[in-house]
C-alpha cells in the first residue's frame, strides 16, 4: 500500500520535466497539411482568384461582313467589312486591376481565417486529450486502490470481521471508480477520433501528458498591439475598405465617355472606299448613382472595422485575463496538494481501525476532488492560452 501512495504522489504533475517535449506543434502542422477541408478551400480560393481576375482586360473586337445584292441588277452588289475596338476610359483599367489584386487578397485572408479556425479546433481536441491523458493515469490510480480495499473487505467479511453493509461500500466505490475509468476511456476514444476526422481521414495518435510550451504575456496592451495585425478577419475588412475604394475610382472612370476606333471598308460597282472609324458614347443613364453606392459601400466597411477592432480587443482582453486567473488557480491547486497530502495518514487510520470505511472514502473523496479541479484548471488555463497563442502565428 505505502506503494500505492507513492505512485498517487507521484501523479500529481505538479512538475514536469525539463526534458519533456509537447507533440501539440507537430500534430497541428499534420493536420494542417492533411486537411481535406483546407484543401477543397485552397481550391476554391484559387478558382475565385482566376475569377477576379477576368473582366479586367479589353473588351473583345468586333468585325462587320456585309454583302448586299443590288436591285436592278445594273446596281451592283455591295461588299462592306469593318473592324472595331471599344475601350473604356483609360484610367478604368488600372482601377479594375487593383479591385481584382484586392479580391484576390480578401480570398487568401479568408483561407488564413479558415486554417485558423480549424487549428483552433484541433489545439483545443489536443488540449481535452492531453487533460484525458493525464486523469486517465490518475483514474487507474484510483481504481487500482478501489481494487485493493474491495478485496482486503471481501477477505474481512469472508473472516466475520466486518458485515455485508462495509462489504458493499467497499464494492460500490469500486464500481464508481470503474465506471470513472470507463467514461474517461470513452471520451479520449471520441477525442482521438475527432483528431483523425480533422487530420483528413489519415491515422493520428495523441498520447502526450504534456501541455505545450507558452509563457501568457504579462503586458496585454503591447502584446495586442503586435499581435492584431494577424488577425485575418480585420485584414478582410481593411482590404474590403481598400477594395471599396477603388470600386470608387472605377466607377468614376466607367462614368467618363468610352470611344471606339477601328477599320471600315465598301466596296461597290468596282469602286473601293477604306478608312478609319471613330466613335464616343455619352454616358448618361447606364451608371446612374454607381459612385453614390460604392462611397456608401466605403463608409459601412469602415464603420464594421471599428466595431471589429472593438470586438475584437475585447474579446482578447477577456480572455486574457482569464488565463491569468486560471494559470493562478492552477498554481494554487498545485501548492495546497503538495503541502496537505493526508493519503499516508488516512490509510493508516483507516488499518488501525480509528477511520470508518465510509469516513475513510468521505476524506479520500475530498482529495480526489482537489485533484479533479487541479487537472480541470490546467485544461482550462490552455484552452484559455491557445484562443491568445493562434493569434501569434
Amino acid at each position: 500500500m505505502k506503494r500505492y501512495i507513492i505512485l498517487i504522489l507521484n501523479i500529481m504533475f505538479i512538475a514536469i520535466p525539463a526534458i519533456a517535449q509537447s507533440n501539440y506543434d507537430s500534430v497541428l502542422s499534420q493536420i494542417e497539411a492533411n486537411s481535406v477541408t483546407l484543401q477543397a478551400f485552397k481550391q476554391q480560393v484559387e478558382a475565385q482568384q482566376l475569377g477576379n481576375r477576368t473582366g479586367i482586360y479589353l473588351q473583345n473586337p468586333e468585325i462587320g461582313f456585309g454583302y448586299l445584292w443590288g436591285s436592278p441588277a445594273s446596281t451592283g452588289n455591295r461588299t462592306d467589312f469593318s473592324v472595331t475596338q471599344s475601350f473604356d476610359f483609360p484610367t478604368a483599367y488600372s482601377h479594375r486591376s487593383q479591385v481584382s489584386e484586392g479580391r484576390n487578397m480578401i480570398a487568401e485572408y479568408e483561407y488564413d481565417r479558415l486554417r485558423k479556425e480549424l487549428l483552433l479546433q484541433a489545439g483545443n481536441v489536443c488540449v481535452n486529450l492531453i487533460y484525458s491523458n493525464k486523469l486517465q493515469i490518475e483514474l487507474d490510480k484510483r481504481l487500482q486502490h478501489a481494487q485493493s480495499i474491495a478485496s482486503a473487505y471481501q477477505g474481512r467479511f469472508a473472516q466475520g470481521d466486518i458485515d455485508i453493509l462495509e462489504r458493499n461500500k467497499a464494492q460500490l466505490n469500486l464500481l464508481n471508480a470503474q465506471k470513472a475509468s470507463e467514461v474517461n476511456v470513452i471520451e479520449r476514444s471520441a477525442l482521438q477520433a475527432e483528431l483523425v476526422r480533422l487530420n483528413g481521414g489519415k491515422p493520428l495518435s495523441f498520447d502526450d501528458m504534456i501541455y505545450p510550451i507558452y509563457a501568457i504575456p504579462q503586458d496585454f496592451e503591447q502584446w495586442y498591439s503586435q499581435t492584431q495585425q494577424n488577425n485575418p478577419t480585420l485584414q478582410i475588412i481593411a482590404q474590403e475598405i481598400e477594395v471599396s475604394r477603388n470600386q470608387e475610382k472605377l466607377n468614376r472612370a466607367m462614368s467618363l465617355p468610352k470611344l471606339s476606333a477601328g477599320y471600315m471598308s465598301e466596296s461597290i460597282l468596282g469602286t473601293m472606299l477604306q478608312g478609319v472609324t471613330v466613335g464616343v458614347s455619352i454616358p448618361l443613364w447606364e451608371n446612374k448613382n454607381t459612385i453614390k453606392q460604392s462611397k456608401a459601400q466605403t463608409t459601412a466597411w469602415q464603420n464594421m472595422e471599428a466595431d471589429a477592432q472593438v470586438q475584437f480587443y475585447n474579446l482578447l482582453k477577456t480572455q486574457h485575463a482569464k488565463a491569468l486567473s486560471l494559470q493562478t488557480m492552477v498554481n494554487e491547486y498545485q501548492k495546497a496538494l503538495g503541502t496537505t497530502n493526508n493519503l499516508d495518514l488516512l490509510k493508516k487510520a483507516l488499518d488501525q481501525g480509528s477511520l470508518s470505511l465510509i469516513n475513510y472514502m468521505l476524506e479520500l473523496s475530498i482529495y480526489y476532488d482537489a485533484m479533479d479541479k487541479l487537472l480541470q484548471a490546467e485544461r482550462d488555463s490552455w484552452l484559455a492560452s491557445i484562443e491568445l497563442m493562434q493569434w501569434e502565428k
